[in-house]
């Protein structure tokens, strides 16, 4: 314990000796820490877009015209047992008309020829959601397969929409996939490049201590006790360099989110806000990461002479 207090005292006195390289360092860590926290806001403002298309995404089941409530209301309860169904909701042939009705209601001669007809030509509908944008085939499948629950409906059933929107459903899922890798690709390259910037600025730091360092080692001093302060150093420029992104994202995220609310579709201060606690404990884990293994790095030349 005294030569880990020995270590930690050390670490703060070389962070407050170095000046200009201490800052220097922080302020690296700090840009990469902002590119971290960028990504993950653009993140989120993908999943949300993304998350938006894949809730207007369904299969619709439309019933004939005059299908029986209670064999579509069976159907329903059949098909919400399913593991890949999310929800099954339903629409009756008087709220389909209704809703018609509504979507054009400045369609004069529309509106005109349905109340010449007298009677509803709307039939009921199911609309289905599924639990995962790749399992809307195989929900499909089941609807048209031949199988035993399906027998006793398809009488009633008119037609399916699945087709017209596989291909949405096809690219939405490519997309997402697509999305996944090339967030864990571009994180990749980023803690590469962070590493590598702040174990320069680092080595600069200790180049600075070189001469301290060999008269440390003369004197028998361990290898641990002479990593460990600048291990430390590399702990603090984390934490400082943290909260630092964090101060420097407020006023960021409060612009965005009052101007460009509309543009990204939700609001990334409320997001930045409500998400505060856990870009945090990323930033500080990845500042102090990096601080660490970009020390342990740098002085191991000095160590191995």
């Amino acid at each position: 314990m005294t030569e880990l207090k020995r270590i930690i005292k050390a670490g703060f006195l070389n962070f407050k000796r170095s000046g200009l390289i201490s800052f220097a360092a922080v302020l690296i860590v700090t840009i990469t820490l902002s590119f971290v926290t960028t990504i993950i806001i653009l993140q989120s403002v993908l999943y949300f877009s993304l998350n938006n298309i894949k809730d207007k995404v369904d299969i619709t089941i439309y019933f004939n015209v005059g299908a029986p409530e209670d064999k579509i209301l069976s159907l329903k309860d059949a098909l919400v047992k399913l593991p890949e169904v999310a929800d099954v909701s339903y629409t009756s042939d008087k709220q389909a008309l209704d809703l018609f009705r509504s979507r054009h209601e400045n369609d004069y001669p529309t509106i005109a020829a349905l109340d010449e007809l007298g009677t509803n030509p709307l039939g009921a509908y199911l609309n289905i959601k599924a639990k995962d944008i790749s399992q809307y085939e195989g929900i499909a499948n089941f609807i048209k397969g031949d199988n035993p629950v399906m027998s006793d409906y398809t009488n009633i059933i008119d037609k399916i929409n699945y087709n017209q929107n596989k291909l949405v459903i096809d690219r939405l899922n490519s997309l997402i996939a697509g999305a996944h890798e090339l967030g864990f690709l571009i994180t990749l390259i980023l803690v590469i490049i962070s590493i590598i910037i702040t174990f320069n600025t680092i080595r600069l730091a200790i180049f600075i201590s070189r001469d301290e360092i060999g008269v440390m080692r003369l004197v028998g001093a361990s290898k641990m006790y002479v990593r460990g302060p600048f291990m430390v150093e590399g702990v603090i420029y984390g934490i400082i360099a943290t909260f630092a992104t964090l101060i420097l994202f407020w006023p960021v995220t409060f612009w965005l989110g009052r101007n460009m609310t509309n543009f990204f579709g939700f609001n990334i201060y409320d997001y930045y806000i409500s998400n505060i606690f856990q870009i945090f404990v990323i930033n500080l884990l990845f500042g102090v990461f990096l601080g660490i293994v970009s020390s342990f790095l740098a002085i191991r030349r000095y160590l191995n002479k």
